[in-house]
């Protein structure tokens, strides 16, 4: 199975799909060079990484390449697949809470901004791509990551750093020779999470 099987099979509107393992989950981001490059050196975020920011996650490897424009947009030019522990991942899932207002899911508006405002992590789906970058009709976890959440993921959930600009450039170089077949054979093998039960309600529900 290559990293585009689940594309093809119309998977839940809202499921997480990612590279895993029985203990990791890997999750995407893209950086200046300077920094990427120094994180990808050491398997480790360096000093410069800032832990009071904001700082989003991706687990889909096509939604990264369409954020960062296949690694050729300004500070965005190294892409990082950083392998996290599940546990820590499954920490700021359960502590999210949605980035809109979805009717079903919170009391009402003032609810859902007094969530957001304390919740260390927040949550957004948005369409899945295809290898053209083109939308697909399901959705894809987009996760960012605040305060504590931000400073155990650089310190504490994070088991490797890869630098997998290479492979993006590989990918986007067969998709513009229109040679899709062998551009999703070096796609991640991403696969539904087995998320447990009850996990995605708060998330999902009206989403």
């Amino acid at each position: 199975m290559n990293g585009t099987d689940n594309l093809t099979t119309a998977p839940p509107s809202h499921q997480i799909r990612a590279l895993h393992t029985d203990t990791t989950v890997t999750v995407y981001q893209a950086y200046a060079p300077a920094l990427g490059e120094a994180a990808a050196r050491t398997g480790r975020f360096p000093a410069a990484w800032k832990r009071d920011r904001m700082t989003w996650i991706k687990p889909s490897f096509l939604w990264m390449m369409y954020r960062c424009g296949w690694a050729t947009k300004e500070d965005q030019q190294t892409v990082l697949a950083v392998e996290i522990t599940r546990e820590g991942f499954e920490w700021a899932l359960r502590h999210a809470c949605l980035s809109h207002y979805a009717h079903g899911v919170h009391a009402d508006a003032d609810t859902w901004k007094r969530e957001l405002k304390q919740a260390p992590t927040r949550v957004q789906w948005d369409p899945e791509r295809d290898l053209h970058l083109a939308p697909l009709p399901h959705r894809s976890l987009q996760l960012g990551l605040a305060g504590d959440a931000a400073r155990r993921y650089a310190d504490e959930w994070t088991v490797s750093i890869t630098d997998v600009t290479d492979l993006a450039h590989r990918v986007h170089t067969l998709v513009r020779e229109n040679d899709l077949t062998a551009a999703a054979r070096l796609l991640p093998r991403e696969r539904p999470y087995p998320a447990a039960d009850g996990l995605l309600d708060h998330l999902t529900a009206g989403a």
